[in-house]
């Protein structure tokens, strides 16, 4: 292990490549996340919810329940026809130019978003690499960086956040800051926990008595106090402020530009995601910027 570490300093493409090729890889994964995450939560809802009220399962929920479903298994196949995608067609981004976009069998459409998503998780990959070097902080940073995007992506499709994401995220982010991994200690990981699922606790309440409707969901509150866990308390101001801003413009933009209905809600995990992933690299510099040299230490 040495030894690769070793190779990889002296040769830092070597090392960017590798994390472009693993990137691709695990965007990959993450389309089978982003698909998959959500209908098994609903399906184990759904039983979960008829256990409660002593409601037996319809034919069709039985044979979900028998059916075996994960991330893993079944194999990917096309929609459309049932195809199942081979090894060669599940290349990211290279198979779906080969293919032309299109289902080898039926030629069925296949949405862009998942090369968008395999090249964009590779891009992100890197860009965290370049900013932390051949250290066990690049491989922190991947695991926050892709559980960012999966989140990001479920929540669009779903406004869902899901806890087998946020929560491991919030434990992680305080184990890291045990071992000083990005200069975070641990009391101010722990505050950053405390005080990001508040804040947005508060002003979730705060909302709801006022209006009478629900601004956001928990897993904001659980995503945020995750942010703060993996950078410190005094992160959460920046990643507030970025993702409020994003958001308003973003939702303003839709409801007079698009005629979007103002009542329908719009998810803002995207927007923590993006804001973190912004105050993950540079926070840093954007609070030195406004506060002055020496006026900031994580």
């Amino acid at each position: 292990m040495e030894n690769i570490f070793l190779f990889m300093q002296q040769i830092p493409a070597a090392f960017f490549i590798l994390v472009f090729v693993v990137g691709l890889l695990v965007g990959s994964f993450l389309n089978v996340v982003i698909h998959r995450l959500p209908i098994i939560m609903q399906r184990e809802f759904v039983v979960s919810a008829k256990e409660i009220l002593e409601q037996e399962l319809t034919d069709e929920e039985q044979k979900q329940t028998e059916e075996k479903f994960n991330l893993v298994v079944p194999r990917s196949r096309c929609p459309q026809c049932g195809h199942k995608i081979t090894a060669l067609e599940n290349i990211p981004v290279i198979s779906y130019l080969f293919l032309g976009g299109k289902c080898s069998e039926c030629k069925t459409k296949i949405s862009v978003r998942y090369p968008i998503i395999e090249f964009v998780t590779a891009a992100l990959s890197v860009l965290v690499a370049v900013h932390f070097g051949v250290t066990w902080a690049t491989l922190a940073g991947l695991f926050l960086t892709w559980c960012l995007i999966a989140l990001t992506m479920i929540d669009f499709d779903t406004q869902l956040l899901p806890d087998s994401i946020t929560q491991p995220l919030i434990w992680s982010g305080v184990l890291l800051s045990m071992y000083g991994v990005f200069g975070v200690d641990l009391k101010s990981s722990i505050y950053g926990a405390i005080f990001g699922y508040l804040s947005l606790w508060t002003v979730y309440h705060g909302f709801k008595i006022l209006t009478g409707k629900e601004g956001m969901g928990y897993g904001d509150f659980k995503l945020l106090a995750a942010l703060g866990a993996w950078m410190g308390w005094k992160m959460l101001p920046v990643i507030i402020l970025f993702s409020s801003f994003v958001g308003a413009v973003v939702g303003i933009t839709m409801v007079i530009v698009l005629g979007r209905d103002k009542n329908i809600p719009i998810p803002f995990g995207p927007y923590l995601a993006a804001a973190g992933f912004i105050a993950f690299l540079w926070g840093d510099k954007i609070l030195t910027a406004y506060l002055g040299p020496g006026q900031f230490a994580g």
